[in-house]
């Protein structure tokens, strides 16, 4: 998880010039006790206090917080916590006042950190944090994880209500973090609000597509979110070091696409990723995606051209490892999660939309209304639809 990967994506962005495409932003530094929001006191006081210097003297606190292994303990980590969760916070504030349709943090999507413990290396969960800044003005929020992991920490946190709906695309089995099975599905009022699609190595692009692309839908037809959160784990590439998904940056970045043409204001997180080279082609490609332009497959030169040889290209080849993922077994599953999401309470939409017609004419409920409650129409600073293809949509990053 080095942070280096943000840095070299942000340089690659700049050099393929998609930064005027942008509003660039530095976001206030969020304070301790807005951390506390989702986590306990304890916990980030002892984040706030912890240094390589002084770890001997926490050796029980090290225990209970699950700090010094899977999580180390390195120079300014507190700061490093501070900075990509202020990005995920100041993001979804933005989006809540309007200011912008789509905002960017690759430094953010770090899903594993717990209430009162540190996993996976993620130690501040941005993620909830960032949707319990939603809720603030969205009746409904959804959470789409690709990462090649289960986004536990952000399940867990909103298992028992109906205003978030978590959905994770994950490998499954003998794999950290071992959880997200196909009938983890919400508990009290969250139940079915929980959606996991447990797969199998050697997931492909085409595979990939024939099961994201009918859940999500049949997840914005039923939940009709104001507001989505999609954690962008590039460790669900092909060639990644900890993976085992054969995934194009194309084929990954399909999802942010699909995603996106819902029209509905996104924060875009990054997450995991191991293979230095590969995450920044990634989110660099995604950028272009959720910015509407085309960018070539040949790198512009920039500060880290030479990690990108021999090909110096955006795209890689994927390998010819074999999808253990059967037809059958992908069809199944997604038969499951289509049933359980049809149990779900339908948004209603005569209390939403403006008329009868207007219902027939949108199948998923997703008029102005639903998107952004109490914006005016007037405002000039309103997201332009999706659909209109001479659009220019507004992104914000943060700063590297």
């Amino acid at each position: 998880m080095k942070p280096h990967r943000v840095r070299m994506t942000h340089n690659l962005v700049v050099n393929y010039g998609l930064y005027r495409k942008m509003e660039v932003f530095r976001p206030r530094l969020v304070s301790p006790t807005a951390m506390t929001r989702f986590h306990s006191d304890d916990y980030i006081n002892f984040l706030k206090v912890i240094t390589p210097d002084n770890m001997q003297d926490y050796i029980r606190q090290l225990q209970r917080f699950n700090v010094g292994e899977d999580c180390p303990v390195f120079d300014g980590l507190f700061e490093f916590c501070q900075l990509y969760t202020s990005g995920s916070i100041g993001g979804a504030a933005r989006l809540n006042d309007n200011a912008v349709d789509i905002v960017i943090n690759w430094a953010g999507g770090l899903h594993h950190a717990k209430k009162a413990e540190a996993s996976g290396f993620c130690y501040v969960n941005d993620c909830v944090l960032a949707i319990l800044e939603l809720l603030k003005k969205h009746e409904r929020v959804l959470y789409i994880d690709i990462d090649i992991h289960h986004g536990d920490g952000v399940e867990e946190a909103f298992y028992s209500t109906n205003r978030v709906m978590t959905c994770s695309f994950h490998k499954f089995g003998e794999y950290f973090p071992g959880t997200g099975d196909v009938h983890d599905v919400g508990h009290a009022d969250g139940k079915n609000y929980s959606i996991n699609f447990p797969l199998n190595d050697g997931m492909d692009d085409k595979a990939y597509k024939s099961v994201f692309r009918p859940v999500i839908g049949k997840i914005m037809e039923m939940f009709a979110p104001g507001a989505i959160v999609l954690q962008c784990g590039a460790d669900s590439l092909s060639g990644d070091r900890l993976g085992c998904f054969n995934l194009s940056v194309k084929g990954h970045a399909d999802c942010v696409e699909y995603v996106r043409s819902f029209g509905v204001p996104m924060l875009v997180l990054g997450g995991g990723g191991y293979t230095l080279r590969n995450v920044p082609r990634c989110w660099t490609y995604e950028t272009s995606v959720l910015t509407g332009e085309e960018i070539k497959d040949e790198l512009p030169f920039n500060d880290y051209f030479e990690y990108f040889g021999p090909d110096y290209r955006l795209n890689l080849p994927v390998s010819n490892m074999e999808n253990l993922n059967s037809p059958e077994y992908l069809e199944k599953t997604k038969v499951q999660l289509l049933d359980i999401l049809s149990q779900v309470e339908p948004v209603p939409g005569t209390q939403i939309q403006t008329g009868q017609v207007e219902s027939q004419q949108n199948p998923r409920g997703m008029n102005m209304e639903v998107d952004m409650p109490g914006v005016d129409e007037g405002n000039p600073d309103v997201r332009i639809s999706s659909s209109d293809t001479g659009s220019k949509e507004h992104s914000s990053e943060l700063m590297g």
